[in-house]
C-alpha cells in the first residue's frame, strides 16, 4: 500500500511542477479561483505526500515548505510565468493542512487497527 501512496504522490508532484512552471495554456483551471485552485492542488500533494512517508512527518513538512518556496522561485525564469509571496504562502499552508490531515488519519487508523486487535 505504501508503495501506491508513493506513486500516487509522485504523480501529484509531477503534475504540480507542470502545472506551475509549463506552458500557461496547459494549466488546469477550476472555478475556485487562483487561491483556491492552489490551495486544492497542494492540499492534496500535502495529503499525498503525509501517506506515502508518515514516519518524518516534521522533515517532510519543512522539505515541503522549502521546495515550494523553491518552486515560486523558479517561476522567474517560466516565460508567462509570475512569482508572488501569496501564492508561496497559501501553497506551503495548504500543504501543511494536507501533511496534518495525512497525519490525523494516520493515528485514526493506528487507534483502530489497535481497538479491534483487542
Amino acid at each position: 500500500m505504501k508503495i501506491l501512496f508513493r506513486m500516487g504522490a509522485f504523480i501529484l508532484i509531477a503534475a504540480v511542477v507542470f502545472a506551475t512552471l509549463g506552458p500557461p495554456r496547459y494549466r488546469p483551471h477550476a472555478p475556485l479561483g487562483q487561491d483556491g485552485e492552489h490551495a486544492l492542488a497542494f492540499v492534496l500533494v500535502g495529503l499525498a505526500v503525509g501517506l506515502a512517508f508518515p514516519r518524518r512527518r516534521l522533515f517532510v513538512a519543512v522539505v515541503s515548505v522549502i521546495l515550494i518556496g523553491l518552486l515560486e522561485i523558479m517561476q522567474l525564469w517560466a516565460p508567462g510565468r509570475h512569482a508572488r509571496l501569496e501564492d508561496f504562502l497559501v501553497d506551503a499552508l495548504a500543504a501543511c493542512v494536507g501533511l496534518a490531515v495525512a497525519a490525523a488519519i494516520g493515528r485514526l487508523a493506528t487507534r483502530w487497527s489497535g481497538s479491534k486487535a483487542r
